[in-house]
């Protein structure tokens, strides 16, 4: 956004054209959400330090002497916003769910520039940055995506461009001590689960560091067998996050309205005729905003803009799962014979599926893993496909084995779980085993008795739909040609990792016991024949929403 483009607008507005200075207000908004939201990472606060912002920009305008300075003039006004809520706060440690249950901005920023891999992980990493690191972010990601430059950055920090450089390198090797955290998150180590039990899932400093420790000494959290690109390279070019579909900005000066204010300040020229301005009714409908007649912008809904998620309370009734749709099977599941014919032989593939089950003695070591005729599996997503959101999904085509690790995450939103679904399957896919040491609803904390893998009295739990298997931490399938698994997140939040496996690590996964340091033995499913079950949501369709492949939904033979 160069401010030079913006000359003739800018004096215009201080001149007092109401067009300009509404087209002014507008173009420049999305800039001033993005510092204040990223600073404050989507704070209840972000609102008000925005509209503050505008406010001044808005009621000082006259006094900007050189247009082509607007740019860092307003940049430095958010950050002097920004810094004076920082003052204005308690001391008490900012509690990041006092923003009502709304998504946080790392989560906005994924969502809405639908980001994917090392790029969602920069955005995730934001949320481990201490308050003064997410301002100077705020700005340096702007600045790499072409939106400042190093001297306004300086500028609004209030420091020299030699300074600004060694803050800047500082910050982003916190940056990247986070993205770590964030990818051993993603797929955690047993250590790390038993480490993250008395986590109350709010990222802070302490935590950063604990965690920062546990991978620098673990082989696993700490192996980068993907290479990691600078944060510089990821983030060039990205686009400024749209503001939320409803978000206000309403000009008005001391909590009057603007007619009022208009009044109030009829002796100072420039403000008349600014806020006269403002009292009229006006639509900028460029970027899906509206002012109307009191200066209140209103974000509206843009026909591209993802649907934005809902705070869901944790019970299995705040799922909603459409009516079932199911595939008819190729042979009636109880054939009445004809006494002219010999009866049709049952086609058992496909018809038995998932079930409710008990968890089995922890003790108890599983029977044996059939194994199955193995080529290995290709993954759309590599050897390693993280997916973390809803649409997220990984196409697996060949014969063997996958593993599908689970991730719940109520920590940041709980409540009830929209399970992922297969669908287009070619061929044949059997779910073999249960593994990973433990079910997601064992317990995972030694001094909280309510803690279990699906979250706790403090932040809630995730809750499964009426009639859902209890997933495992690792779920291993069998595939026999091609199948696309999605992420169909909504409601509780919940990533999967996976993996084209093998026999050999499924049966090393499922046999290690709680002797090994592991809650559990593996619960093996496969009984080497046709009626292994299946997944409970699995289609051979390939429905434009695969939120709507139904439970229990049985497959034909192929």
């Amino acid at each position: 956004m160069d401010t030079r483009q913006w000359r003739d607008t800018i004096a215009a507005a201080q001149d007092g054209d109401r067009r300009a200075l509404d087209e002014l207000v507008e173009g420049w908004l999305p800039l001033v959400y993005n510092i204040v939201g990223r600073a404050l990472n989507g704070h209840a606060d972000v609102d008000d330090v925005v509209q503050e912002t505008m406010l001044r920009a808005v009621d000082n305008l006259g006094s900007l002497r050189d247009p082509d300075s607007f740019r860092s003039w307003l940049v430095a006004i958010a950050m002097r916003q920004i810094r004076d809520r920082a003052r204005r706060r308690t001391p008490a440690p900012l509690d990041e769910s006092a923003a009502g249950g709304a998504a946080d901005f790392a989560e906005l920023t994924v969502l809405r520039l639908q980001l994917e891999g090392q790029r969602r992980e920069v955005a995730e990493a934001v949320r481990w940055l201490d308050d003064e690191d997410r301002q100077l972010l705020s700005l340096w990601w702007l600045e790499v995506a072409g939106e400042l430059t190093r001297r306004e950055l300086a500028a609004a920090v209030g420091i020299s461009r030699q300074h600004a450089a060694v803050r800047v390198q500082r910050m982003k090797e916190r940056l990247e001590t986070s993205r770590g955290i964030v990818r051993a998150l993603d797929g955690a180590c047993p250590d790390l689960r038993e480490l993250t039990a008395r986590w109350n899932g709010r990222p802070d400093s302490v935590w950063r560091k604990r965690l920062a420790r546990h991978i620098r000494g673990c082989g696993y959290c700490g192996d980068n067998r993907e290479s990691v690109v600078p944060p510089e390279r990821l983030l060039v070019g990205i686009a400024l996050v749209p503001i939320p579909v409803g978000f206000t900005l309403s000009l008005a000066l001391g909590g009057k309205t603007a007619a009022a204010a208009t009044a109030a300040v009829a002796s100072v020229s420039w403000s008349a005729k600014v806020m006269s301005a403002l009292t009229q009714p006006v639509v900028a409908a460029t970027a899906g905003a509206t002012i109307v007649a009191g200066g209140a912008y209103v974000v509206t809904q843009t026909p591209d803009a993802p649907p934005p998620r809902v705070a869901v309370s944790p019970t299995a009734a705040s799922t909603h799962r459409p009516p079932p749709v199911v595939d008819t099977p190729s042979v009636s599941p109880s054939p009445s014979p004809s006494p002219s014919a010999t009866p049709a032989k049952t086609v058992l593939y496909g018809s038995v599926v998932d079930a409710v089950d008990r968890a089995p003695n922890p003790d108890t070591p599983p029977a044996a893993l059939p194994h199955r005729p193995e080529t290995g599996v290709t993954s759309t997503g590599g050897a390693h496909a993280v997916m973390n959101h809803r649409g997220d999904s990984v196409t697996l085509t060949g014969k063997g084995y996958v593993l599908v690790r689970w991730q719940i995450s109520p920590q940041y939103r709980a409540g009830g779980l929209v399970m992922p679904s297969w669908t287009g399957l070619r061929g044949e896919l059997f779910h073999v085993a249960s593994g990973g040491g433990r079910r997601m609803d064992d317990p995972v904390s030694a001094t909280d008795s309510t803690a279990t893998g699906m979250g706790n009295s403090t932040v809630g739990y995730t809750v499964l739909p009426a009639g859902t298997q209890q997933m495992w931490q690792n779920e291993y399938f069998y595939l026999d040609g091609s199948v696309t698994l999605t992420v169909n997140e909504r409601g509780a939040d919940y990533g999967l990792s996976v993996f084209p496996s093998s026999w050999d690590a499924a049966e090393k996964d499922i046999t290690t016991g709680p002797d090994q340091g592991v809650k559990r033995y593996g619960l093996v499913r496969d009984t080497g024949k046709d009626d292994t079950p299946v997944p409970q949501y699995l289609t051979r369709s390939s429905p434009a929403d695969a939120a709507t492949v139904a439970q229990e939904s049985r497959v034909s033979a192929p």
